[in-house]
């Protein structure tokens, strides 16, 4: 059985990217663990220092099959290009007709830029067709 993993992202902003990324891919903010009300309640009995408690959060699939998404807040600025990124795929499945995947993708790529998203440029390739965006701190991601 392949190891379950989760994916991290570098960030400022803890919130803007959790939000962001539960809305783009229709999970939701990681409850505290059972027995705890909130967070720092849950920090408060690990001993975690109460000057970190917004240092960290994480978005997680409602039904428990996707990867949890970690962000973790760093000091310094993204500078350069991701190496990792994250493929949405929003035009359904193999086989499905070309002018519905182009509007299904059209149409992730518009509530996307509604939740805070920008589009950087389209591609095209080999038959496929692709956006490539990014997230409200500039993380690349693309939209097929």
């Amino acid at each position: 059985m392949a190891p379950r993993f989760q994916v991290v992202f570098d960030c400022a902003d803890l919130d803007c990217l959790a939000t962001f990324w539960a809305a783009a891919l229709g999970y939701r903010k990681e409850d505290p663990p059972p027995g705890f009300a909130t967070w720092p309640d849950f920090l408060k009995t690990v001993g975690f220092p109460e000057d970190r408690w917004d240092a960290a959060s994480a978005v997680v699939d409602p039904e428990g099959v996707g990867s949890r998404i970690f962000f973790q807040r760093v000091p310094e600025p993204k500078t350069v290009k991701n190496r990792v990124h994250l493929d949405v795929n929003a035009g359904g499945p193999r086989g499905t007709p070309d002018d519905e995947r182009k509007a299904q993708v059209d149409a992730e790529v518009e509530r996307l830029l509604g939740l805070g998203a920008t589009k950087v440029r389209l591609g095209e390739e080999f038959g496929q067709r692709w956006y490539v965006m990014q997230d409200p701190e500039g993380n690349e991601f693309c939209v097929q």
